[in-house]
């Protein structure tokens, strides 16, 4: 190893002990007893842009299509998947492994706050604990026949989004992002992170884009006007939604009955990313 490595092999042509030459290197198997077919992330280059609420709605559409989903919540210090889906119980295991909790209707779920005490505590690990549970969701938890499997990633492009990305072999992700201007840098760094780990774009979801008047159903854009279809052909990727801000929405969110919502905002997008 030189004295200035930088550990970044992707970009180093010596050839010395510690390289290593294929990022596939880094991913880990799934449970010798799991079997997912289809792994999906979900990111964002912020925070409280909806990306749960988009991580959730995709994994109860696809069940309401037939398929078997699941959710790999590795959004480890704000993981809001379970009081979504109004889990409170704690997930169980045996000598064989970990076993995710079955939502009402069928959606398997991991997420750190169906193994803590009390689904309050904060989680104070450090940034290498903490993408080690991550990597124990993906090997030591037991998933049964999973088709699509959605992982709610934690924003930005720390240790956590590095860790999914190396660990766990990503079919393709999906972009969740807001209208405001500021986004535009935001969603260029979740871009080039997905490109330089070569994990396929599926395209970007904008959240966020318009309320609807109930009484009028005029659309009102309280967030200005999106600037999405440019940062999209910029990077070439392509607009799968826009998602409006829906208090029914977040109703059903903060009463654990997010599957019983009603609206058809990403139907059409499901067949892209089958």
């Amino acid at each position: 190893m030189s004295e200035g490595c930088t550990h970044d092999c992707s970009s180093c042509s010596s050839n010395c002990g510690e390289r290593q030459n294929n990022p596939k290197d880094f991913i880990e198997k799934p449970h010798a007893l799991s079997k997912i077919k289809k792994v999906i992330g979900v990111i964002s280059g912020k925070g409280g842009v909806g990306k749960s609420l988009v991580t959730s709605m995709l994994a109860v559409l696809m069940q309401r299509e037939g398929y078997q989903s699941a959710i790999l919540d590795a959004d480890i210090t704000g993981p809001s998947i379970p009081n979504i889906f109004g889990i409170h119980k704690k997930a169980d295991g045996d000598e064989n492994g970990l076993y995710p909790v079955v939502s009402k209707m069928g959606t398997e779920i991991m997420s750190v706050n169906l193994l803590l005490e009390n689904e309050s505590d904060p989680v104070i690990w450090r940034g290498p604990v903490i993408a080690g549970v991550v990597k124990q969701f993906w090997s030591e938890v037991i998933w049964n026949d999973v088709d699509y499997m959605f992982v709610d990633m934690p924003p930005g492009t720390g240790d956590v989004p590095l860790t999914v990305f190396q660990s766990i072999p990503l079919d393709g992700v999906i972009i969740v992002t807001s209208p405001q201007q500021l986004v535009s840098m935001i969603v260029s760094k979740a871009v080039k992170m997905a490109e330089e780990m070569n994990i396929p774009i599926l395209g970007i979801i904008e959240n966020m884009s318009y309320v609807k008047c109930p009484d009028c159903n005029k659309e009102f854009k309280i967030y200005g006007e999106s600037h999405i279809v440019e940062i999209a052909k910029k990077y070439g990727i392509e607009v799968l939604a826009k998602l409006p801000i829906d208090p029914q929405l977040a109703a059903l969110c903060d009463n654990g009955c997010f599957e019983l919502f009603e609206g058809d905002y990403l139907k059409d997008m499901l067949e892209k990313i089958k």
